[in-house]
């Protein structure tokens, strides 16, 4: 009989995490579930360990830990609380992959963790490439560590690579959905409002993630994780305005060839995929139908209009802890316009006035990268109150 696939999943109560469980459920004799986590979210994660019965739980708000501890206690789940327990409970002998839906700058460490413990990783959480692309892949390299892509975007460029890893990438295209305000002019995005900006036409999304791609900051983020990825330079990465988001993402050969990825928009293929390759299990997903999408349509991106795509390419030709700035100032900024202490645009202007401020650090440790991300939120904050 052969071994089930141990599963841990952090962030399991997130928009990935769940449809992760709904993957893992429809293979009950393939999937092991070992670890789900969550950040705040304690009902969800309770109802989920109780329905799943993982081994392990870790809730890293830790003044939760008691309510979800008692809750579990008859249940045979050892719970666990804080960010440390994250990175300890990934090493567990019993799992093979580590799927990481954290949100943010939260995914780095626990991520690491697991390449050291040689687990491969099934990577939801852009972040981890965006702000140190350089030490994780060396680290996945050294540890001899796959990283399965699981955004529908890398997914979609790895499975049109799969046979073709030997042959030269020419450039590669990620789509893009412009966001709920693709076609808004200047003064247009300079009074939307935050309810405006949380509904995306295709995706159904966590708020952070919902506001980076009204943004484009998430397509930004992309650009960077691409680069990490699939080892390319920043002028071999373009993105293309895809409204209908059918076309998942493009790679041209240097023969000029093309290759795209389509199906409809639901992520809990490229998570099966990630979860299961080199194979492809059957499914009863949705399928395609050409007939529901007659007209499929491409335009450039305004990256002047929506300034964070342009500055996520100025990281990347930075190098360095310049991505790691820009992450950093993102989250703060993104907060503060969910709380509505800013505007949509200031969202940009910010991250851009903190990436000008803020040195690069070029060949940095893991250290340089916490102290970077540190001194790059307090400067955003500062921003923050001058305005």
């Amino acid at each position: 009989m052969q071994k089930k696939t141990g599963v841990a999943i952090l962030g399991s109560t997130g928009s990935i995490g769940t449809q992760a469980l709904e993957v893992i459920e429809a293979y009950p004799d393939k999937f092991d579930l070992q670890v789900i986590t969550a950040g705040k979210n304690a009902a969800l994660l309770i109802e989920q360990a109780i329905r799943f019965q993982p081994n392990t739980v870790v809730i890293t708000d830790e003044s939760q830990y008691q309510y979800v501890k008692d809750t579990l206690w008859s249940h045979d789940i050892h719970v666990y609380c804080g960010e440390a327990a994250l990175c300890q409970v990934v090493e567990a002998t019993e799992i093979d992959v580590v799927l990481t839906a954290l949100v943010g700058y939260a995914g780095l460490k626990p991520t690491l963790h697991a390449i050291w413990a040689k687990k491969n990783i099934a990577l939801a959480n852009k972040e981890t490439l965006v702000v140190a692309g350089e030490l994780v892949t060396t680290e996945a390299q050294r540890n001899g560590v796959n990283i399965y892509p699981v955004d529908s975007e890398h997914s979609a460029i790895f499975q049109c690579l799969v046979g073709e890893f030997h042959n030269k990438i020419e450039k590669i295209y990620l789509t893009a959905s412009g966001g709920p305000f693709r076609g808004f002019t200047y003064e247009q995005l300079q009074i939307v409002t935050k309810a405006q900006a949380l509904k995306h036409p295709n995706w159904d999304m966590g708020a952070k993630i919902t506001i980076d791609s009204a943004t484009m900051m998430n397509k930004g983020l992309e650009v960077i994780e691409a680069k990490w990825l699939f080892g390319l330079k920043p002028e071999q990465i373009d993105v293309i305005v895809h409204p209908q988001s059918v076309i998942h993402s493009l790679v041209q050969f240097e023969d000029g060839a093309m290759k795209a990825q389509m199906g409809v928009p639901d992520m809990k293929l490229p998570i099966q995929f990630a979860l299961t390759y080199p194979n492809r299990w059957k499914t009863d997903f949705p399928r395609f139908n050409f007939m529901d999408y007659p007209q499929l349509t491409f335009q450039q991106p305004d990256r002047q209009l929506f300034k964070n795509l342009d500055l996520s390419y100025q990281a990347m030709e930075k190098g360095g802890t310049a991505a790691c700035t820009l992450n950093a100032a993102n989250e703060i900024t993104v907060q503060a316009f969910l709380e509505e202490k800013i505007g949509f645009l200031d969202i940009a202007a910010i991250n851009e006035r903190v990436m000008r401020d803020m040195p690069v650090v070029f060949n940095p440790t893991l250290d340089d990268y916490v102290r970077m991300d540190k001194e790059s939120r307090e400067l955003a904050v500062k921003n923050i109150s001058r305005l």
